[in-house]
């Protein structure tokens, strides 16, 4: 069981509702299991999905995107999204008692001074790299489930692929190309990686 990255966004609907990204105000990966050369790549395409998905969920809910052996859940709550990618064994509910500990701790640590913010954050937050250490253990996010009553009151929408939470017209290959998230290195892997079909497992 692995949890590879967790990122904050704020994407509130004033932003998402005129095609501005989310912007992220905290961001922890380990891609340590990753090959060194693949490491830069593989945080580019986590940022680059993180944006994604934390912009096609809406406020006050829950989404899990499957792909191959790994997931990517979001959380967003009244515009303070969280995102994490975990691998296929990672429990959901874990993984959202998880991303329910982080929003408490960010709301708890910075209040609503994220509304304000116009520009990634390039600061760590060292709760969140703590978290992302802590919590590889499903069993220590289990300690959270005094918060199950609201995940089970809540519907977690689950989408098969990524390419089911995009909008009617929306295609992932456009999206890569116009990211300013990725370099023209990875947006040439992730070409080369789709004609071999081994596209990069957290895609």
């Amino acid at each position: 069981m692995k949890i590879t990255a967790l990122l904050v966004l704020k994407c509130d609907s004033s932003r998402t509702s005129d095609g501005s990204d989310p912007i992220i105000l905290a961001n922890a990966t380990d891609v340590n299991h990753f090959g060194y050369f693949q490491r830069v790549t593989v945080r580019q395409f986590i940022v680059f999905v993180g944006r994604t998905v934390a912009k096609r969920t809406p406020p006050d809910q829950r989404h899990s995107v499957q792909h191959e052996e790994y997931k990517v859940h979001s959380y967003n709550r009244n515009g303070l999204c969280v995102v994490g990618f975990m691998d296929d064994h990672y429990p959901v509910r874990s993984a959202f008692s998880v991303l329910n500990k982080v929003i408490d701790e960010y709301q708890k640590s910075f209040g609503d001074s994220w509304r304000t913010i116009q520009a990634d954050s390039t600061q760590p937050w060292p709760y969140l790299n703590d978290a992302l250490t802590k919590f590889q253990d499903p069993g220590e996010a289990d300690k959270l489930l005094k918060i199950q009553r609201e995940l089970d009151e809540t519907k977690i929408i689950l989408h098969k692929t990524i390419d089911s939470v995009l909008e009617r017209g929306e295609k992932l290959d456009s999206l890569v190309e116009k990211s300013s998230d990725l370099s023209a290195a990875s947006q040439m892997f992730y070409k080369q990686a789709k004609k071999t079909n081994q596209c990069c497992t957290i895609l």
